[in-house]
């Protein structure tokens, strides 16, 4: 998964930096563009992005290594295995993950050292596959160890979806992973691919979504986020920033993100949406990108993300309006919480997209008490299975001990507890150690 929606995304940041798929530039290209932020200019004027795409099965990495987009990246930042982790925490983590691990830091740290100023890391992975959850927390762990805390690590992490199951062991790959990674994650972005199945569906009107689909409207999404890393902007200019407006105590780190407008490109014909449309569309829970409904919680901040034509007179019209709103309830000890930027640089869609562009829309990211839902719901699973030790042996397997089980499943219940004192007003983690 991770490395689909990096491929979208690297799609979408060549349209919108004009760079052609073999890194060449197409013009003189935008005058507001950082572009040296998420490429590195080679000395024959190629740009080269600062990524690296690693999977322990060499199917994802080689449909890569043949695209259209072959000659972008740096045949050494394509990083791939014979053996899979076969949807196994244990292989991705201890196993052959273990294995694999050396190189891909090595090829990490020449990519870090070409940067003029290393502001963190941002992790693209699944937390319900082997590789994505078991080499991904090692990676996360590793990271912590050599670059500490001075450098951010922000997720993308694909969640399990509430009624979608890619495999049986979701929920025990993802406790596991979000147990591993909870003290080395500063800002943790949910999304699940049953919410995006339903935002295609219901807003673009395709009937039956691929992952072209969802991992393009993820793509839309991180090019909001990463906007104003990469153009001139005001708000979320450097990754730390993202930690200090959105993370009030170190473990609520898990904001949600929405966006507006998703249109059709039908649809777009009729209907032409301002400011205040979009802002209200944004606390709709049809617009958000993970299953859990805003009007049970508590906000404890919130980021708008504004990008193209968008004037500051109508955002704080439309925020006078959203507070004024009995379903958007912040914490008594946060009453205002909202933060706020603009940036002129208009959103791109891919030519062969559904989706229609728009000169304005808005990027919410949230950090709301709502998404205890979807750590509730995961943990159910977790213990239905669990209860009967199902599956277990095969992470004993592989070198896991079965307590790392039940101190992951404690530490995600200490966290819906983190999650309930925080709405009360309480400091997370009173009264208790984690």
């Amino acid at each position: 998964a991770g490395i689909q929606i990096a491929n979208a995304c690297w799609e979408l940041y060549c349209l919108e930096h004009e760079i052609n798929p073999d890194g060449t530039r197409s013009s003189d290209g935008n005058e507001a563009a950082k572009s040296d932020t998420f490429f590195e200019q080679t000395g024959n004027g190629k740009y080269v992005p600062r990524t690296i795409l690693v999977d322990l099965d060499p199917t994802v990495v080689d449909e890569v290594r043949t695209g259209k987009y072959r000659q972008l990246f740096h045949p050494e930042s394509l990083i791939s295995y014979r053996e899979d982790a076969s949807n196994n925490y244990a292989r991705g983590h201890y196993t052959i993950g273990k294995e694999a691990i050396d190189p891909v830091l090595s090829r990490i740290r020449k990519v870090a050292d070409q940067c003029d100023g290393l502001q963190g890391f941002m992790i693209f992975h699944s937390f319900g596959g082997g590789t994505g959850s078991g080499l991904g927390a090692l990676l996360l762990e590793h990271l912590g160890t050599e670059y500490g805390t001075k450098k951010c690590k922000l997720e993308i992490a694909v969640y399990p979806a509430p009624t979608i199951s890619t495999s049986v062991v979701e929920p025990y790959n993802s406790v596991l992973t979000t147990h591993a990674t909870m003290d080395q994650a500063d800002c943790t972005f949910l999304v699940d691919n049953e919410a995006i199945y339903d935002i295609c569906r219901q807003k673009l009107g395709i009937e039956r979504p691929n992952y072209t689909n969802l991992n393009r409207l993820i793509a839309q999404v991180v090019s909001s986020i990463t906007l104003s890393l990469r153009f001139q902007g005001s708000l979320n200019v450097d990754l730390n920033e993202f930690q200090t407006n959105l993370v009030p105590y170190p473990r609520i780190h898990f904001p949600v993100i929405s966006y507006a407008p998703i249109l059709s490109k039908q649809k777009a014909l009729h209907e032409q949406s301002n400011v205040s449309e979009i802002t209200s569309a944004c606390f709709e829970l049809s617009n958000r990108l993970v299953k859990c409904d805003p009007t049970k919680g508590y906000y404890m901040a919130c980021c708008l993300l504004y990008r193209g034509d968008v004037i500051p007179k109508d955002v704080n019209a439309a925020i006078s309006a959203t507070k004024t709103k009995r379903s958007v309830k912040f914490v008594d000890w946060c009453p205002t919480g909202f933060k706020a930027g603009i940036n002129s640089q208009a959103a791109v869609v891919v030519p062969d997209s559904e989706m229609a562009t728009s000169v304005r829309s808005l990027c919410a990211l949230a950090n709301t008490t709502s998404i205890k839902d979807a750590w509730e719901r995961l943990d159910h699973k977790f213990d239905l299975m669990y209860a009967k030790r199902a599956f277990v042996h095969w992470y004993v397997g592989e070198g896991m001990e079965e307590g790392e089980f039940s101190e992951a499943r404690e530490d995600l219940e200490a966290l819906e507890r983190d999650y309930e004192a925080v709405a009360s007003s309480e400091e997370p983690g009173e009264g208790e150690e984690h």
